[in-house]
């Protein structure tokens, strides 16, 4: 056989072992919706629906409904009901304060390592998005993803593959606390600056490269954050305790 029909010829079968990518199934597709629905508070916790009023809205038949909510139960998410309804699962803020307390035992002693691994680079680089979080236009939801890689990034130099594996599985547990009980919070425009202050006491612990110091900054921060977020779960017409805004007024008129 000449050379170029061998190599065509294995071209062709190599070709052959990576099949296209297909479209996701519609099931896949419901439960992108229903889980975004569900996360960002629009489906609320506790309510109680049937998979025909669903498959109604959506525009698709019960049967990639049935296997959407399934996932989703899986995650914990929804609680399915004999005969065709879910409810979206409680609320438990028990769950809440379990997961941050497994969060303080983790993510200082981490830091505490990777802080002395961050390049000046690296810190800087996380500086705009410390900006990027006092943007008053930009809601919880539009920040999460960002928030979470700014998090992982300062753990990442120090982090093994296993407590980024555990520190990903708490953070998707505690999504839907965070989103909701933030999200609330999303009208007041100190509770932006508070975000971005925040933020940025952290990373200028991370630059004094001190381990105990990073490992307080960070555990401080973690506190805080799960009293805001029970805080505004309890009661949403509570604002957060911060005070930072009329600091941030008078600054202004100074």
């Amino acid at each position: 056989m000449p050379h170029d029909v061998r190599m065509e010829a294995m071209l062709e079968r190599s070709a052959a072992v990576v099949r296209p990518i297909e479209s996701r199934s519609v099931a896949e597709q419901v439960m992108a919706e229903l889980r975004r629905s569900i996360l960002a508070g629009d489906l609320a916790p506790g309510r109680e629906f049937s998979l025909r009023e669903i498959a109604e809205q959506l525009q698709v038949s019960i049967i990639p409904v049935r296997e959407a909510l399934r996932s989703l139960e899986s995650q914990g998410l929804v609680h399915m009901r004999p005969g065709r309804s879910a409810v979206v699962a409680p609320l438990d803020l028990e769950e809440l304060q379990s997961i941050y307390r497994l969060r303080r035992r983790l993510e200082p002693e981490i830091a505490q390592r990777s802080c002395r691994l961050l390049s000046p680079a690296d810190l800087d680089r996380l500086q705009h998005d410390v900006v990027e979080f006092g943007d008053e236009q930009r809601t919880i939801h539009e920040i999460y993803e960002a928030h979470h890689e700014f998090h992982l990034a300062l753990l990442a130099p120090a982090a093994t593959s296993w407590d980024v594996r555990i520190l990903l599985t708490l953070w998707r547990a505690a999504e839907r606390y965070i989103r909701i009980g933030f999200g609330r919070l999303d009208p007041d425009p100190d509770e932006h600056w508070r975000r971005e202050r925040a933020h940025q006491e952290l990373l200028d612990a991370f630059r004094q490269r001190d381990p105990e110091v990073v490992a307080a900054a960070v555990h401080q921060h973690l506190a805080h954050n799960e009293q805001i977020a029970l805080l505004a779960l309890r009661d949403p017409a509570t604002p957060a305790p911060s005070g930072h805004g009329r600091r941030r007024r008078a600054h202004h008129e100074d």
